[in-house]
């Protein structure tokens, strides 16, 4: 399921450039060019990317290289006069100085009892090759890690290093140098200022990309994991402390990603707990086109070995969420396993990865159901290019370090893996946690969106436990606006399911509500003070109850029915009626903005559907006022910007769904018609839209203009009389304007015909039908047109006899009318109910003729006589 890049190949970066050089004994080279026994041996990334290395040099002396990935150009930094065991190594940002550990063998020479130190820690200087200076000579092994100034800053000619020290203390050296002759560095203060960063470390982990130190200390039963944030001057300051829910008080303290020891036994084998600190940093689009900027989360990741009863526990603390959540994987082998968990971090999602057994991918936007989270096994989680038996380092950014075989690989799920597992899998979790996965994890969605509709089509009505549809438009909507603000990540929806009914085969969760973290900078700035914003926002939203935004309310529903009556009722539209116009009318707007000459599904544009529209603005008024009282320092109008584009983007994806099924099933040359019976592929496209339409009736969301005549077109050219009759009567098929009017004037009247648009002309609303009945040249609309005349002819001309203009009871008096014969008393109520609503025959647009209007009478009194045949 992941796919690993191979970024750095010390065989191939390295070794032939030390074989070109000379710097090999001469039996490691066979005249070929080849690498015959080329001991080389990674010991550490810097920040800047910069790889260090180590080998065997040509008089059996041990050298420090390195590896520019920028301009694959490597460079010998220094060679010891022997062999020299090196434990840690480091150089600054210009390379000019190199800071080394090593190794010392434990040898007595003339004084027996005096043993030499076991590791020194040396400065020297390489530009050039100059002064040597003792660090450290002690008993305990001493890391060294340079910084390296974060951005473009970089402060010459001064250089800071850390010690980190078995002891469980960690120091900063501050370094001045001075440049002699234009180009010699040299130390420039005889005695370095060091600071004392912290004491009574258990444990430490070094972030090279931002300059971040995390370290835990043991108060009482549990630990503290310290965050320092290193500047580019000499300043560093305790940013945030998190309580931990575990103890890390080990013999030795234990380092994560400051570079390998090669001499060391796996500190990890003998270890209790397997622990990490993993940052996610996305870069987010602010609304208006403002300035691009980061903003992430925190994750503590941890797991206890060795594992026991064939279960694999590991927990991840989702900092900015505030909980904590404990997976039990439960694995096939019988034996004591040996390997560890490895935690690699993806931005959207951390791969949880235990070489041999299992590759969890776990959601960090979306944690709470676990539905979410994809749980592999077997070969879909394999990935045989690992060296699991050695050291891995899971860098920033979404890469690992093997520092066994000497590569790195840039990791990264495989797209088309994962649309293969969508494809082939038979499990609604997979499903459903698949089709997250690919709808937000990838930057290029036009085409992973156009697969996995062909999956949709594919597999429709076979999910049993979600709506497939729903999912789509909630998870592609929510990767298209969530970008904008990370505050948009608990008010918008990302899925329909509140909750997963069932298990996820293979693994159980734990929830729990994690201690809250305390920020001890006074003064937050860069990814800190995003972290501190967006975890005042997430508590916030946390107390408020119903935060997220959903449609399927039945309040929304209420509202846009109501303003659908008003409409028909009502002479004049409301103010709050007109608001909801207006709002429909910049969605359609922006809409057309977007409109592409190359679109092949035949929507129209340019029909109003005024029930789609007062839902469309029902639904921006909804959901800004939504906004507005969870994000005020938003702004209205910033706030009515995202919410129409949203809508806007909601209409744009349904039409994309809409081409992409059009394409799949290959239809052609199609045109808005009814002459023709429709072909396969035709109603295949019907059965789509079909589901599209139930479910954007379940989600409570509008149409784009036009997916209804379309979609009851293809009804007519698909389904019998019968059946298409039957998903009017049930609403599956809403008769538009448009389509009743091009279905009256395609169709002959023959008898079939005559028979398909009687039914219709009768499942009108009354107003309906009489506007549209003259288009049809037949007799039953002949009588109809006939039959209103005379009615409204009469009704106006009884109202003229019986109340004289100038009679009081001609405005509100009916009563005198009233007779004992109940047909006469039933017509004149009739007629007294109407009167206002009849139209004045003399001032139509169109002209009726009183001849057409009595050979209309006389027909109609024929066939009922039985005087015609």
């Amino acid at each position: 399921m992941l796919k690993l890049t191979v970024t750095y190949d010390i065989h191939t970066d390295v070794v032939p450039w030390i074989l070109k050089s000379g710097l090999t004994p001469a039996e490691c080279d066979d005249g070929s060019g080849r690498a015959v026994d080329v001991k080389a041996q990674t010991v550490n990334i810097e920040s800047d990317g910069t790889i260090i290395y180590t080998w065997k040099g040509c008089r059996g002396n041990t050298c420090i290289g390195a590896y520019d990935p920028h301009t694959r150009k490597n460079k010998l930094l220094y060679s010891f006069d022997e062999e020299a065991q090196v434990v840690s190594c480091s150089v600054n940002m210009k390379w000019t100085l190199l800071a080394v550990s090593i190794l010392q063998s434990r040898r007595n020479g003339d004084m027996p009892f005096r043993t030499a130190p076991r590791c020194l820690t040396l400065l020297i200087e390489i530009h050039p090759i100059h002064d040597i200076r003792v660090l450290k000579a002690v008993d305990c092994i001493v890391s060294v890690q340079f910084l390296y100034p974060v951005g473009k800053v970089a402060l010459f000619p001064e250089s800071h290093l850390l010690l980190i020290s078995e002891d469980r203390y960690i120091d900063q050296i501050h370094i001045s140098v001075v440049i002699q002759e234009g180009y010699r560095v040299l130390i420039k203060n005889t005695r370095l200022p060091t600071d004392r960063i912290i004491e009574d470390v258990t444990w430490a982990q070094w972030d090279m990309k931002e300059q971040r130190l995390y370290c835990a200390v043991t108060k009482g039963r549990k630990s503290v994991l310290n965050c320092f944030q290193f500047y580019p001057d000499r300043n560093f300051e305790l940013v945030l402390e998190v309580p931990l829910q575990f103890s890390l008080d080990n013999d030795e303290p234990r380092l994560v990603n400051f570079g390998f020891n090669p001499y060391q036994s796996d500190v990890g084998a003998s270890s209790t707990l397997n622990f990490s600190v993993l940052s996610s940093e996305i870069d987010c689009a602010v609304i208006n086109a403002e300035p691009r900027r980061k903003t992430g989360s925190m994750f503590l990741c941890y797991s206890h070995l060795p594992p026991t009863d064939n279960e694999v526990s590991y927990t991840i603390a989702f900092v900015l969420q505030g909980v904590s959540k404990t997976f039990t994987v439960s694995v096939e082998e019988t034996e004591i396993l040996t390997e560890k968990v490895i935690f690699i971090n993806l931005g959207y999602y951390i791969a949880v990865y235990l070489p041999g057994h299992f590759l969890h991918l776990i959601n960090t936007r979306h944690p709470k159901l676990l539905c979410h989270h994809l749980l592999l096994s077997g070969a879909d989680a394999s990935m045989p290019s690992l060296n699991t038996n050695g050291y891995l380092q899971s860098l920033p950014y979404s890469s690992i370090l093997d520092y066994s075989s000497g590569k790195m690989f840039e990791v990264c799920i495989n797209q088309l893996y994962l649309v293969k597992f969508l494809q082939t899998s038979t499990l609604d979790c997979h499903w459903l946690a698949a089709l997250h996965c690919a709808l937000i994890y990838f930057k290029d969605q036009t085409e992973t969106e156009a697969q996995v509709v062909s999956w949709i089509c594919d597999n429709i009505g076979k999910c049993s436990r979600f709506d497939v549809i729903q999912e789509f438009i909630w998870a592609s909507l929510y990767r298209r606006m969530c970008p904008e603000s990370i505050n948009l990540d608990k008010l918008l929806p990302y899925t329909s399911l509140m909750k997963w009914e069932g298990e996820v085969p293979g693994v159980t969760c734990v929830t729990e509500i994690a201690e809250q973290s305390v920020f001890r900078a006074l003064h937050l700035k860069g990814f800190w003070a995003e972290l501190h914003s967006n975890l005042q926002s997430f508590m916030y939203l946390d107390a408020e109850p119903c935060c997220r935004y959903y449609n399927n309310s039945k309040l929304l529903r209420k509202q846009w029915k109501q303003l659908i009556e008003e409409m028909k009722t009502e002479e004049r539209t409301s103010s709050s009626l007109r608001t909801i116009l207006q709002n429909a009318e910049k969605v359609l707007l922006t809409l057309d903005k977007w409109v592409s000459d190359q679109r092949i599904v035949p929507l129209f544009q340019e029909e109003k559907d005024y029930q789609q529209n007062i839902l469309m603005g029902v639904m921006v008024e909804n959901m800004k006022d939504h906004l507005m009282r969870h994000l005020q320092h938003m702004g209205k109008k910033k706030t009515e910007e995202l919410v129409i584009n949203y809508v806007a983007k909601l209409l744009e994806l349904i039409r994309n769904i809409m081409e992409t099924v059009w394409r799949k099933y290959n239809v052609k040359n199609w045109k808005f018609c009814f002459k023709e019976r429709g072909s396969s592929s035709e109603y295949a496209v019907f059965h789509i839209m079909c589901h599209i339409l139930q479910a954007t009736s379940g989600m409570c969301v509008p149409l784009p203009p036009g997916f209804q005549t379309l979609h009851a077109t293809l009804g007519v050219r698909c389904l019998p009389l019968h059946t298409l009759l039957c998903y009017i009567d049930h609403g599956i098929l809403r008769l538009t304007e448009t389509f009743i009017k091009k279905l009256l004037i395609d169709f002959n009247n023959s008898e079939k015909n005559g028979q398909l648009k009687l039914s219709i002309i009768t499942r009108l609303p009354e107003a309906a039908s009489q506007n549209i009945c003259h288009l049809w040249d037949h007799p039953i609309s002949s009588s109809l047109i006939a039959r209103n005349y005379v009615e409204a002819l009469l009704q106006k001309l009884g109202s003229k006899q019986m109340y004289p203009h100038n009679s009081p009871s001609y405005e509100t008096d009916s009563s005198v009318f009233y007779s004992d014969f109940l047909p006469l008393n039933y017509l004149t109520k009739t007629l007294t109910d109407v009167k206002n609503l009849a139209m004045n025959p003399f001032e139509e647009k169109e002209y009726i003729d009183a001849k057409f209007v009595e050979e209309i009478a006389l027909k109609q009194t024929s066939i009922l006589l039985q005087l015609e045949s």
